[in-house]
């Protein structure tokens, strides 16, 4: 078998194939046998109809169709192996000439992976904005906490403060008409955090249980309903019940109640480490993201347009499935937002996934970084505990699935990628960059 390669645009390469006479007619006379075991041509038995009379019931053309169906798998998994193709589409026959007898000639064509020129990707020196932790981190974690483990009392003789938690019941208008959906009975209001409209929770603070009253509102602009954006409405109240939340005491009761802690200090060294921790994963993550940046802006690659259309098309899908998740549709979402618009974005992110997905195998060609046993273990062991289900479990529901199979290999190379440049690069931790308040005029 002989092959010629030709490159043309689009990363598109053009295999030449002529595969030599009597391997071409074996396969033609495989496929005629093939072909007169399930055909039913009067007279003869299934598999039992003379060459001939199988060539004029269904066409020496299906029959060579069939040959080169055989014949193709093989033929060019050598030309892939010979010439050293990255092909990132399976090659597809174009054209073919096939006269009985005669050398087979073959035209297919295929993308391939797309030529990835690095910049600098090792021995750099980074800056990394360091992370901090927020002002007031440990008092916040330690008041939630403390909220989790909160009770609710019903309070007499005060009136509500913005703390509080109202029953009432409330029935608003708009326009001279009721607000459909603008009432109920005995609901439960967090003062302190609710999500009505601005104004009204405000309205119920210093008010005493029993009391019965008519507040003003006004619908913000960008309201859902059209008929209430902007518009002023009145709601009538009635305050049936005031709450108040009781934090427990911070005590060592408390921290044996909530965890294997002895005392309040070994649940205050727990919440420290915790925001510690939470900090070293965001350096760590900093640090790949910036040193990585530096290495995609210096990088060199034409990704074809055709491979960007997929990806878009594979982007697109994944929205899509995330957006009836959430009961949504993509017919309602381009009704809030332009459809061009999104696909626009969508298309940015494709684009930059391609673009990070090459340079990634690029390194790791080059440094000759592969995925060992383990690696792909230890990622099934991390999926295993993420999706709480067991390797077995896991394996039986993905096995039949090479897509997501290729996808976790691609995940741990990643992973393999992004440590080698981790222990490759040098960083330095900087402080990040006091963002200036805007004056007022």
């Amino acid at each position: 078998m002989n092959a010629t390669i030709e490159n043309e645009k689009e990363n598109i390469v053009k295999m030449d194939i002529t595969i030599p006479a009597k391997d071409a007619q074996a396969a033609y006379d495989n496929a005629v046998r093939k072909i007169s075991q399930y055909v039913n041509i009067d007279g003869f038995r299934k598999g039992k109809a003379p060459r001939a009379v199988v060539e004029r019931h269904v066409g020496t053309e299906r029959i060579k169709q069939e040959a080169i169906e055989n014949l193709m798998p093989r033929a060019l998994s050598e030309v892939i192996k010979d010439n050293d193709l990255d092909l990132i589409t399976q090659p597809y026959v174009t054209d073919y000439t096939f006269n009985v007898g005669e050398d087979l000639k073959v035209v297919a064509k295929a993308e391939k992976r797309p030529e990835v020129t690095l910049g600098q990707y090792k021995d750099l020196s980074v800056k990394v904005e360091e992370d901090v932790i927020p002002e007031g981190a440990f008092d916040e974690a330690l008041n939630n906490l403390l909220k989790q483990h909160s009770t609710t009392e019903t309070v007499t003789g005060r009136a509500s403060k913005n703390t509080d938690t109202v029953v009432i019941d409330f029935e608003g208008t708009a326009n001279g008409e009721k607000i459909k959906g603008g009432e109920a009975k005995n609901y439960s209001l967090n003062l302190g955090n609710s999500n009505f409209i601005p104004g009204f929770a405000e309205q119920l603070v210093g008010k005493n249980a029993g009391d019965e009253f008519d507040i003003e509102v006004k619908f913000p602009e960008e309201y859902h309903d059209e008929k209430l954006k902007g518009q002023p409405a009145t709601f009538k109240i009635k305050i049936h019940e005031i709450k108040e939340t009781k934090l427990p005491e911070l005590t060592d009761d408390f921290a044996k109640k909530v965890g294997s802690f002895k005392t309040v200090d070994e649940l205050k060294a727990d919440i420290q480490k915790f925001l510690d921790d939470r900090k070293s994963e965001n350096d760590k993550i900093n640090s790949e993201n910036s040193v990585f940046k530096i290495i995609v802006d210096s990088a060199k690659v034409d990704i074809p347009e055709a491979m960007i259309e997929r990806e878009t098309e594979t982007l697109k899908e994944e929205y899509i499935q995330r957006l009836k998740q959430q009961g949504l549709t993509w017919e309602a979402i381009t009704k809030l937002k332009k459809e061009d618009e999104i696909m626009k974005s969508i298309k940015e992110d494709a684009f930059h996934r391609i673009k990070n997905s090459l340079i990634i195998d690029k390194i790791a060609k080059t440094e000759k970084i592969e995925l060992e046993q383990k690696d792909l273990e230890n990622k099934f062991q991390e999926l295993s505990r993420a999706y709480r289900m067991s390797i077995p479990d896991m394996l039986k529901q993905f096995g039949n699935n090479p897509t997501v199979l290729n996808s976790i290999s691609q995940q741990a190379v990643n992973e393999k990628v992004r440590d080698f440049l981790m222990k490759n690069n040098k960083f330095e931790f900087v402080k990040a960059a006091k963002k200036e308040k805007k004056s007022s005029k």
